[in-house]
Parts: structure tokens; C-alpha cells; sequence
């Protein structure tokens, strides 16, 4: 991995009334241009060096150690922006965020907690690809590579199946297509079997007779009222997620979902993309017609064996109706990008599409 390195830019793009994106650029200025896209609403990786030729333009607040020791520092800016896009309305309408680190940075420092609410109007998987694409006009980049993981390998294929003349590459990690089948493994049965005492709490605050629809349960309870009743549901499916996105459980990143700003943030974004289904057909993304669109574009994924957030098989359906990508599963990986595997194949992809 590279070393971790500072963005040279930071700027701020009015998108509309409600809402102004935050980016960063890093890297080298004369690099080939790249866009990392977050693993938000998934937000689980925080931390991973690629190659430093890529001129990142992530869609986050500040996604300092993943995508700038990721990619190589010649592969010019790298533009950040957060991939989930969690649209907040406070004093600057809305922010794409990435990171716990960087949503409580801003909760620190720039904003009174008391203002801080999460924003959904405009906030759709539409919103965002319209939004990659502003930022792209406004920093005069005709076309980029793209990088993913989880919830940014969502929005980086419909981003490139929308505009598929304006991405040289793709490498993509954790799979997700937010199909009904992946949400209901993940959230209703599948990885309850492998983490029996995490899903034991995860469907605690939810009655009995509500638990045939967890997505819906907790949306009921997120968007509650009572705010006890909001942040309890909050920290329980945040913690979940915590606890089953390493192949061995990290106990200081499961902590985090007792964070109870971080926790209602991820959990409100994630359950309001979830229970609209991305505002995607069923398995829009692996359909041959979308991804004909983009079989031109080089393509590599990486993919965990024991991911059970975004599980294998999702990325090998894409490999069925897209053989001509690159698949990596590595043996002994989880759902994070931190996986000691993972991380050398995604330095790997980054160096190759470099010079590309």
C-alpha cells in the first residue's frame, strides 16, 4: 500500500436549493483522473492505501486513508465525494459523507448539534449520479476511473451504465446490486445462521410480529416520533453491521455503533435507500441490456470469500452476464477493504489502470 497523502484541493459544489456537495482533490495534478466512490450507505471501510497516480475525486467529505494510500499519487486528483450521499441539511444544505471520522468531525466543528438533521428530499441513487456528473463538468475532467466498494459498487455501475463514455475503468469491491435477495440475506435470513448472537440483538427492538420485514420494522422505528425509540433502533442496526463486516469481528469497530449521532446517520440513510429499493427494477444492474452498456469498460473486482454483507454471489452473477471482467475472490476475506488480501489486489488493480 502507499503512503497516505493530504488532498491539495477542497471545494464545495451548489447542486441545488437544498443541497451543496463537498469534494476533495488529491494526488498528482498531471495524473490520470480518477473517482472514488464511497462504501456509504455501507459505511464499513476507512482505511485502505491504493495507487498514488490516481487524481481521486472521492464523493466524500474526507476519505483521507482510503483512497489516498489506495491509489498511486501519480494518478492524478482523486475525487472524493461520499457514494451513499447522505444529504444533510444543516448550514450547508446538504454533504456527502463517508467516514465516521469525518461525519464527527463536522458534527464537532462545524455544525451545532442541535441543526444537525438528515435530509432525504432529493436523496436518491438518480440524485447522486447527477450530482458525479456536475462535479465532473465543474472540474473539467471528460472522463475518469472509477472505484468502489459496497455501496460504491452500486453507484459506480449505475453511474457508468448512465454515462458510460465517461469511465475508463472500474475495480469494484464487495458486490452490491441492491437486490431484494441481497437485502434479504443480509437483514432478514442468511447471515442471521453465521452470527446468531449479533442477530439476536440486532432484532431485539423490533416486536415479534413485525420481524417478517425487518427492512420496513425498522423503518418504522428509525423514523419514529419518540427519539428513544429512534436512536435504540439506530444503534442496533448499525451494530450489526459492525459485527459481520470483518472476517474476524472487531470489537473497537462494532463500539462505534454506541456513537449515537454516527449511528442514527447510518442507519437512517441506509434503511431510506433500502426500503426504496435504490429506485432500481429488481436486478436493474446485471440486466444484459445495462450491462452491455458498459462491456467495453475494463473492469476488476474484488470480492471477499466470507463476505456476508455483500456476499459472492452477487458478484459472480455479474461475472456470468459480464465475463470479459477481471473477478478476484480472495480465500480468506470478509466484507472490509482493511483485509490484508482485499487491499493488495485493489493496490494491484489501481497500479494497472494507472497509465491506462
Amino acid at each position: 500500500m502507499y503512503p497516505a497523502i493530504e488532498p491539495y484541493e477542497k471545494g464545495t459544489l451548489k447542486v441545488s436549493e437544498i443541497h451543496t456537495l463537498y469534494y476533495e482533490l488529491s494526488g498528482n495534478k498531471d495524473g490520470t483522473p480518477g473517482l472514488w466512490h464511497t462504501a456509504v450507505p455501507r459505511i464499513t471501510d476507512t482505511d485502505i492505501h491504493l495507487s498514488s497516480d490516481l487524481q481521486v475525486v472521492p464523493e466524500a467529505a474526507q476519505i483521507p486513508s482510503i483512497a489516498h494510500s489506495s491509489t498511486q499519487p501519480s494518478i492524478r486528483h482523486v475525487t472524493m465525494l461520499s457514494s451513499v450521499a447522505m444529504r444533510f441539511s444543516t448550514s450547508l444544505p446538504r454533504l456527502y459523507f463517508s467516514i465516521k471520522e469525518v461525519l464527527e468531525s463536522l458534527l464537532r466543528k462545524l455544525y451545532d448539534r442541535e441543526m444537525f438533521t438528515l435530509l432525504i428530499e432529493e436523496n436518491t441513487t438518480w440524485d447522486l449520479v447527477k450530482d458525479i456528473e456536475k462535479v465532473r463538468e465543474h472540474l473539467g475532467i471528460e472522463k475518469w476511473h472509477v472505484f468502489g466498494g459496497s455501496w460504491g459498487s452500486t453507484l459506480s455501475l449505475v453511474y457508468a451504465q448512465s454515462y458510460p463514455d465517461r469511465a475508463k475503468s472500474l475495480v469494484l469491491r464487495g458486490i452490491f446490486t441492491l437486490r431484494k435477495s441481497e437485502l434479504k440475506f443480509f437483514y432478514q435470513e442468511g447471515a442471521s445462521h453465521l452470527f446468531p448472537e449479533a442477530w439476536e440483538e440486532y432484532v431485539a427492538p423490533i416486536p415479534e410480529a413485525e420481524r417478517h420485514d425487518m427492512v420496513l420494522a425498522y423503518h418504522a422505528q428509525l423514523n419514529s416520533n419518540d427519539e428513544e425509540t429512534r436512536l435504540k433502533a439506530a444503534k442496533a442496526w448499525t451494530k450489526w453491521e459492525m459485527f459481520t463486516s470483518k472476517l474476524f469481528v472487531d470489537p473497537a469497530h462494532v463500539a462505534e455503533a454506541e456513537k449515537d449521532d454516527w449511528a442514527n446517520a447510518f442507519a437512517r440513510i441506509e434503511n431510506h435507500y433500502f426500503i426504496n429499493d435504490g429506485w432500481m427494477r429488481d436486478g436493474q444492474l446485471l440486466e444484459k441490456q445495462e450491462i452491455d452498456k458498459i462491456r467495453h469498460i475494463p473492469t476488476v473486482v474484488v470480492q471477499g470469500r466470507y463476505d456476508v454483507v455483500c456476499p459472492a454471489t452477487t458478484a459472480y452473477a455479474l461475472k456470468k452476464v459480464w465475463p470479459e471482467i477481471t473477478l478476484h475472490i480472495v480465500p480468506d476475506a470478509g466484507h472490509s477493504s482493511r483485509e490484508p488480501g482485499t487491499a493488495k489486489l485493489l493496490v494491484e488493480a489501481t497500479d494497472r489502470f494507472a497509465d491506462f
